[in-house]
C-alpha cells in the first residue's frame, strides 16, 4: 500500500479497497500524525468516492499531520 513518510517515519497510508477487497478505502495516519483533536480524535478515514470536497480535505491532511 503506498505510504508518505516524514524524516525516515511513515506519517500516512492509502489502503485503496478493491486491492483488500472492502467496501472503502482508507486514508490512515500514523502517532507521528499531528492531528490531535482532543481525546479521543480520529486517526483513520473511509472514503467511499472521492468528490471535489473530499479531494481537498484528502490534501489538507498530510500538511496539518506536519503541523503546517
Amino acid at each position: 500500500m503506498p505510504a508518505y513518510t516524514h524524516q525516515g517515519k511513515a506519517l500516512c497510508f492509502f489502503q485503496p479497497a478493491h486491492e483488500c477487497k472492502t467496501r472503502y478505502a482508507i486514508l490512515g495516519f500514523s502517532d507521528q500524525a499531528r492531528l490531535d483533536q482532543g481525546n479521543p480524535w480520529p486517526v483513520a478515514f473511509a472514503l467511499t468516492q472521492l468528490t471535489p470536497a473530499e479531494e481537498s480535505r484528502v490534501r489538507e491532511l498530510p500538511h496539518k499531520a506536519l503541523g503546517r
